[in-house]
């Protein structure tokens, strides 16, 4: 399985039997989104930065919100996560999705907006691959980040969702996670190739470029 970051919270996923983008994002963003193809398209939260679901040709299926799913050999769970202490509405929903592709499992939070609770925690057990927003503004910062770590802990973490150059100026950079996980400078790789056999022992962050 590859992994490729697209920019903000979008991905390609290409398994041996499916290819999942999450969170398509608008042309307006500033990234270049390109012309993927797609068997399958996770949405987290119906913003244009997140739901461009028009920008993927294939004739996708198209997953937005909780509920379990199975499409084209993936297992997939939509997890619906809080929406901020004291159910706060301004926040939003937000649904974070558990993929089980060619024997890996992995996880993207979406626009997180907090920790986890006990209950989220159980469902998103047994990470290896931990999709991870960083940049705080609309979702969790660095601290909140590390924590979400802490609690899942992954094999793989790749942040997401945070400042890039001439992206994002709302957002922090993510030299602020790296210090709060304790990484060393990590330079940027195009692509992250998965199997189960070559998941590390401890956990480890992937910085991927866009």
């Amino acid at each position: 399985m590859d992994i490729y970051w697209l920019g903000h919270s979008c991905f390609r996923i290409k398994g041996r039997d499916a290819t999942i983008i999450t969170d398509p994002y608008s042309p307006d963003l500033g990234y270049s989104l390109g012309q993927p193809t797609a068997n399958i398209i996770t949405v987290s939260h119906q913003h244009p930065n997140h739901a461009y679901v028009q920008g993927i040709s294939g004739e996708p299926r198209v997953i937005s919100g909780p509920g379990e799913y199975e499409i084209g050999g993936v297992l997939i769970l939509g997890i619906a996560t809080s929406q901020g202490s004291e159910g706060n509405s301004k926040l939003g929903k937000n649904t974070a999705y558990l993929m089980e592709i060619d024997g890996v499992s992995i996880c993207h939070l979406g626009n997180l907006k907090q920790v986890l609770t006990a209950e989220q925690v159980e469902e998103v057990e047994d990470v290896d691959v931990l999709l991870l927003p960083v940049g705080g503004g609309v979702t969790i910062n660095a601290a909140v980040a590390a924590e979400v770590v802490r609690q899942l802990t992954p094999k793989l973490v790749i942040p997401m969702h945070y400042q890039t150059e001439g992206n994002d100026p709302e957002l922090d950079p993510v030299a602020g996670f790296l210090k709060e996980i304790g990484a060393d400078q990590i330079p940027p790789q195009p692509k992250l190739s998965v199997t189960k056999s070559n998941l590390p022992a401890t956990m480890q962050v992937f910085l991927l470029s866009y």
